[in-house]
């Protein structure tokens, strides 16, 4: 562990509807309809604020899932789901994720700076460029673009929504003309309470992680080992830095899966459990969506082929997350697991997103070794179920975290981008 850092973590959670895994829905507290019931909301919005917690994030889905490998293949629009929750709550920040492939530029400018007025400067935007060809071709398309020109759109996409937040300011039109996009006009809205929606960015690639280094104030990053943690932690600082910013404009928040137990016995059984209580293909089917290999073919108890975990011929045409894949190659070279093993490891799910399975105080311990350590500036931490799971870590972890001097007991600020920015500095060892 490295020196001690000033200032406190981040705590986001990734609201994956009803949890991460698929038998989530099982849970006593829920119903069918739960995730479309605003009392559901109300109490995921109450939670939040009970815990002084950051951020909440909800994924923009515009497609149904494959229930094989999605715990939630149904899933709200995140600006009026949030739209919602803010009138609700006070404090908590509300990250909405958005596609820069199926979204208009100017009409999501609009609609987030809205969202940032409504909330009363609590709005963010986590840029992601989706993949596959189911959300493809609900908007007419046979496949989305090859991974490069995604990025290169997206490069475009986000300079015109800032141009566009800018004249909100100005008042002045915006004259743009791109390979994407030909604009003329501006924001009729004016700046929020916090100017504009903070920016985070979800891309592991190397472009998505430049256009991270140039714009965004977060990342949502998929990490499997505290030393890659540390590699990709140093590397978007600095290419924040290239870009003529400062290391502590961008926080970093890899996401976590989470099985919290009052032992870490009781952990364990409840994540086994829940995981027996789900399809049983559902870890292969992420895992093979995730390196992009018919996971399937794999003999359970021997090691993963070298084939498999080489880089794929086409990476312009792989149709995973180049985060997901990174991590997990990595994970497998660390401890050269058995295809069995590696699924335990990660709590069943073949995700990019490291598994934790324990106790409260034990999770306390990863996330302060993993903060002193320069790995991250706090987590998205991911609930198997978020309607309890979501309880123990604003009634049991949080309060620790206090403890430690690692978390603020109450609200000292009210815009999302001002508890970002109150928030511990980027140690200097990591620069």
């Amino acid at each position: 562990m490295t020196d001690r850092r000033d200032g406190h973590v981040i705590l986001g959670i990734n609201v994956l509807v009803l949890g991460y895994l698929p038998a989530a829905w099982q849970s006593p507290e829920l119903t069918a309809r739960s995730f479309v019931d605003p009392g559901y909301w109300r109490r995921i919005g109450a939670a939040a604020e009970r815990g002084t917690l950051d951020a909440l994030f909800l994924a923009d889905v515009p497609a149904l899932g494959d229930p094989a490998y999605d715990a939630n293949p149904a899933h709200l629009e995140p600006t009026v789901n949030w739209g919602f929750v803010a009138g609700a709550t006070e404090n908590v920040g509300l990250v909405s994720t958005a596609s820069t492939t199926f979204n208009d530029p100017v009409e999501l400018a609009e609609r987030l700076l809205s969202l940032d007025h409504a909330s009363g400067g609590r709005a963010a935007w986590n840029i992601v460029t989706t993949r596959g060809t189911v959300p493809a071709r609900n908007f007419g398309l046979p496949d989305v673009p090859v991974r490069d020109d995604r990025y290169e759109r997206a490069s475009e996409f986000v300079d015109v929504v800032r141009a566009l937040w800018e004249s909100a300011a100005t008042g002045e039109d915006v004259h743009h003309r791109g390979d994407h996009f030909s604009v003329d006009t501006r924001l009729r809205i004016p700046p929020s309470q916090q100017g504009h929606p903070v920016l985070f960015q979800a891309g592991g690639s190397a472009k998505g992680r430049a256009l991270a280094g140039r714009v965004a104030e977060g990342v949502f990053a998929a990490e499997l080992t505290k030393d890659k943690a540390i590699e990709h932690y140093r590397l978007v600082k600095g290419l924040a830095q290239d870009a003529g910013r400062s290391p502590d404009d961008v926080k970093i928040l890899p996401g976590l899966l989470l099985s919290l137990g009052s032992t870490e016995e009781e952990a364990r059984r409840r994540s086994d459990e829940l995981h027996d209580r789900g399809p049983a293909s559902y870890s292969i089917g992420w895992l093979s969506q995730a390196i992009g290999y018919d996971a399937s073919k794999l003999e359970l108890d021997e090691p993963f082929p070298e084939e498999v975990l080489a880089a794929p011929a086409d990476l312009q045409t792989f149709a995973g997350s180049v985060g997901f894949r990174e991590s997990i190659v990595a994970q497998i070279r660390r401890t050269s697991p058995t295809v069995r093993e590696y699924l335990k490891q990660t709590r069943y799910t073949g995700s990019g997103h490291a598994g934790f399975v324990g106790t409260p105080e034990q999770l306390a311990d990863h996330i302060e070794d993993w903060f002193h350590s320069g790995a991250i500036d706090g987590f998205n931490l991911q609930p198997d179920v978020l309607v309890d799971g979501l309880d123990v870590i604003v009634d049991e972890l949080v309060p620790i975290l206090r403890r430690r001097g690692l978390y603020r007991h109450e609200y000292e600020t009210h815009t999302l981008r001002d508890h970002l920015r109150a928030a511990s500095s980027t140690p200097v060892a990591a620069l």
